[in-house]
């Protein structure tokens, strides 16, 4: 194989271990301050340990992983603060993508969102939360790609992937996941006709319960008063 066929091999497969690896976090299966042991991730992806400190390099440039003094790499704690200021951020990106949108939607962007939104809800209803979770990101880039800014896009995907350290809570609940699902229902719905304010409106409390939810489990651990006024002042 050649230098450059090795290389892009090399790359597909950190591709490959990032994406497990943040679905691992998402999904709570790896938790927050659970540390990365190269060794153990060799071994569990049958990879070099170049690869895998690619890979944990990869993570922390998406925020999900932090180096820790006299502990290596471990999975990121995001405080109520930074999770509300990325989600604040989240909110004003997906409002302003919402209004680019063209409406209705044309039938080919209709029927590839009705056929994301129903393997989701399929998901849902399954109970599978891994299909759920690849099912509501796809639904969202699809979505948000509509509004014809690729930067705008681009900017929603990375500030999403931010807080995916923080969505465990949420991602094996059914209550949350039924909500999203009869959401992502009804913002298909608002694209068929054309409603614009109802698809923005939906966009701006589509956030709302994960974050909530978020903010409530960790602040008792975060119950510094610097943090938490902070936190107040940006709601």
């Amino acid at each position: 194989m050649t230098d450059t066929g090795t290389r892009k091999l090399s790359t597909h497969r950190i591709r490959e271990i990032v994406e497990a690896l943040e679905e691992q976090i998402v999904l709570g299966w790896l938790l927050p301050r659970e540390r990365l042991v190269e060794d153990k991730l060799a071994a569990e992806f049958d990879c070099k340990k170049h690869v895998v400190r690619e890979v944990i390099f990869e993570l922390e440039r998406m925020g999900l992983v932090e180096h820790v003094p006299n502990k290596g790499a471990t999975v990121r704690v995001l405080s109520p603060l930074e999770v509300q200021q990325i989600y604040s951020v989240r909110e004003a990106l997906e409002v302003l993508a919402a209004e680019q949108i063209p409406l209705p939607g044309s039938p080919d962007f209709v029927e590839a969102l009705t056929r994301i939104q129903q393997a989701h809800a399929h998901a849902v209803d399954a109970k599978d939360y891994r299909a759920a979770f690849h099912a509501n990101m796809e639904f969202h880039n699809r979505l948000f790609s509509a509004c014809g800014n690729p930067y705008l896009a681009e900017m929603i995907r990375n500030s999403a992937q931010k807080v995916h350290g923080a969505r465990f809570y949420t991602s094996a609940s059914d209550t949350h996941l039924s909500r999203a699902r009869d959401e992502h229902a009804a913002m298909v719905v608002a694209i068929s006709n054309g409603d614009r304010e109802a698809l923005v409106e939906l966009c701006r409390k589509h956030l709302g319960p994960s974050l909530d939810t978020y903010l409530a489990a960790v602040r008792g651990v975060f119950r510094t008063t610097h943090d938490v006024e902070a936190t107040r002042a940006v709601r």
